[in-house]
């Protein structure tokens, strides 16, 4: 089944509009995490530039993250996004019932 979910994560990311915020890393072609870490050193580094300046910048890991999606509400910004709803229908399917990290693929 892996092979089959990294075809509908390719379909999903190839149809999402460009619309997207110009932030939005994960998920996007041709954009790492090494491109967030640039862009925020990058406008960090700006700022600092000007006189009588300072940064704060706050990480956050959230650990599990896609553990705790609740599948109906990610189907709704999915459809807000514009995917097909069978598609929408399909990733609720495939997400309902299963059990936390996908043990038992």
């Amino acid at each position: 089944m892996k092979c089959f979910e990294r075809l509908v994560k390719d379909h999903i990311t190839s149809t999402l509009p460009d619309t997207l915020d110009p932030l939005q890393f994960a998920y996007r072609p041709n954009r790492s995490t090494d491109d967030a870490i640039a862009t925020t050193l990058h406008t960090a580094l700006t700022h600092l530039d000007k006189r009588n300046t300072y940064v704060r910048m706050l990480f956050i890991d959230y650990n599990s993250a896609f553990n705790t999606i609740v599948p109906s509400k990610l189907v709704i910004k999915l459809q807000t996004l514009g995917l097909d709803p069978a598609l929408c229908n399909w990733v609720l399917d495939f997400l309902t019932g299963r059990p936390p990290g996908g043990e038992g693929r």
